[in-house]
């Protein structure tokens, strides 16, 4: 018994040996010279998150499998201020932020969300295509992250409630709304009289549900993904705001990769960006329908009231100081006078 135990454990390890032999090549063929991680807040049923599992299969593919880029969507990696610090130390490589939130670290950041500035999609992607958006990528860069050239899109933000319609700025009045972790919004819901209270994310359902706050305001896309109609009844059309997110990157990681991978990795993330923007505007502009099919009752308000509101309560004129002259002239380049 002990022999034939012997010979069996001989006959396994020259099998192993043996089995090895071409194992080396095949190791290294699937080995990634580069395995990154990138983290955004999206569900995964987001079309964001498709586009990102896509360019990250293009990526892995052009590179001959060098460059893997993990993604972990829906927050797993920690809240939007959790990843922040991650991407800051390296922890995550890569991440997506509104920014909005980014404002925390940079302030110029948060242009892009000011109250009723953008009127449609091609306002935003001249400003943010353009010289606004150079602008604010050179803020970041500043702050010692490096960032894609193209914004994703997250869309228009609309304002949902439990108790009542948004008609018009009165309604506003003593309203406890849920906002992203950003001095912006709080400024903002603060000028209209409304109680805005910062919660991440990934805490917005549980606060909807458990009556923390009566409302909270995103792009439809993210309503429906987020199944937010569940503990919301009324939305109101108000597109307040143009979200968008940035690809950030850590700055020890992106230099750290050769060129040819840089430029690999650069062109899909920038092409994936520009897809999401078509998916997300697409399906803004149908979730409506399959929202109203799940009892959210939509009304569409008057967008002068809230934006003369504003300009009375010193909102643009308070921002306009905080942005500084050079950053309000390439908003107001693209979108009119706003203050």
């Amino acid at each position: 018994m002990s022999f034939s135990r012997r010979t069996l454990l001989k006959v396994s390890a020259a099998s192993a040996v043996l089995g090895g032999i071409g194992a080396p090549h095949v190791a290294r063929a699937q080995s990634a010279e580069f395995s990154y991680k990138f983290a955004n807040n999206l569900p995964e049923s987001h079309p964001f998150v498709a586009r990102a599992r896509e360019m990250a299969a293009a990526i892995k593919t052009e590179t001959n499998g060098r460059f893997d880029l993990q993604v972990f969507p829906n927050s797993q990696l920690g809240s939007d201020t959790d990843m922040l610090s991650q991407v800051r130390s390296g922890g995550v490589e890569f991440f997506t932020l509104s920014g909005l939130i980014l404002a925390t670290l940079v302030p110029a950041a948060s242009i892009n969300g000011i109250g009723f500035a953008f009127p449609d999609y091609p306002t935003v992607w001249k400003a943010m295509d353009g010289e606004l958006g150079a602008y604010v990528r050179g803020e970041i860069n500043k702050a010692g992250l490096e960032v894609m050239d193209k914004i994703w899109d997250n869309g228009f933000r609309q304002t949902t409630s439990s108790t009542k319609p948004i008609n018009g700025p009165d309604d506003l009045r003593g309203f406890k709304i849920r906002v992203p972790v950003s001095p912006l919004w709080t400024s903002m819901f603060k000028a209209f009289d409304a109680s805005p209270a910062s919660i991440n994310f990934s805490e917005v359902y549980s606060a909807l549900q458990t009556k923390i706050v009566e409302g909270q305001e995103n792009p439809l896309a993210l309503i429906s993904a987020a199944k937010l109609y569940e503990v919301q009844k009324y939305c109101s059309l108000t597109n307040h705001m143009w979200d968008g997110f940035w690809f950030l990157m850590n700055r020890r990681a992106w230099a750290a990769l050769p060129d040819d991978i840089k430029t690999i990795v650069a062109k899909n993330v920038n092409a994936a960006a520009v897809k999401e923007r078509e998916d997300t505007e697409k399906l803004n502009a149908t979730v409506k329908q399959e929202l109203a099919g799940k009892a959210l009752v939509f009304n569409q308000p008057e967008v002068g009231p809230f934006r003369d509101k504003l300009r009375a309560a010193g909102f643009y004129a308070e921002w306009k100081g905080k942005y500084g002259d050079k950053a309000w002239d390439l908003l107001e380049k693209s979108v009119g006078k706003l203050s």
